[in-house]
């Protein structure tokens, strides 16, 4: 298994992405420019924190237009794994390959902290190592991480089991006192229909290492590797 690790002109998470997989979990990785349609067979894209492209006009919003997001899409659409993190996520929500958008935080500033999130589903390649109702300690860093969509939409992800992580006390006993920005039902993370493309807000690669504070990161990075040897036995 490879995986990549795609890199913005103001990319600013690329390089703990590649420590975690590389370095901590031993896994092949390769960076992606931004300028490549080749994805290098990887098997497994993660598209990093940070402000890609100075975050001018909106979060994601000029790095969806990227000459690398028409492969990302390519491959997201044939099943494979996506997983956006941060400004991962909100390129994922531009490019419509996960829906609803990227509001500023409600406090309207700036937020770096550890916040804590529910696992809500373990029926996807992201959260496969973890068992429902899991609280991890994460990282966010973020002035845009106020996740929003229309009713419908809101409708159609909690109806398909789309929410796949909540912002929520350590304890899990008040998620609306544990949201550090806003966001509608206290959604820190989602999937896709298809269950193969997720975003969040908080940053795993930086809950990797004890020293860090946490190392709860890598029961998501964990997930996608069994994901991938689980779908390797399947077709060998």
């Amino acid at each position: 298994m490879k995986f990549g690790v795609v890199v913005f002109p103001g990319s600013n998470c690329d390089h703990d992405a590649f420590y975690a997989l590389g370095n901590v979990l031993q896994k092949p990785v390769e960076f992606i420019w931004h300028q490549s349609e080749d994805l290098a067979n990887c098997d497994a894209i993660i598209l990093p924190g940070g402000f890609s492209y100075g975050d001018y006009l909106r979060t994601g919003a000029i790095a969806r237009f990227s000459p690398v997001m028409k492969s990302v899409e390519k491959f997201a659409n044939s099943g494979g794994l996506v997983l956006g993190v941060c400004n991962g996520f909100q390129i994922l929500c531009e490019a419509g390959l996960l829906p609803g958008a990227m509001m500023r935080n409600s406090g309207l500033r700036f937020i770096c902290r550890h916040v804590h999130i529910r696992v809500e589903q373990t029926d996807t390649p992201f959260t496969n190592a973890a068992s429902k109702g899991q609280i991890l300690k994460i990282p966010i860093a973020h002035s845009d991480g106020n996740y929003n969509c229309d009713e419908a939409t809101l409708a159609e992800l909690e109806k398909n089991h789309q929410v796949i992580f909540r912002y929520t006390t350590p304890d899990g006993s008040n998620d609306d006192a544990g949201n550090p920005n806003g966001a509608v039902h206290n959604i820190a993370g989602i999937c896709n229909r298809g269950r193969n493309v997720a975003g969040l807000m908080p940053h795993p690669e930086r809950a990797v290492e004890a020293a860090l504070g946490s190392t709860d990161g890598l029961t998501i990075f964990r997930s996608m590797v069994e994901a991938l040897v689980g779908a390797a036995k399947a077709t060998a």
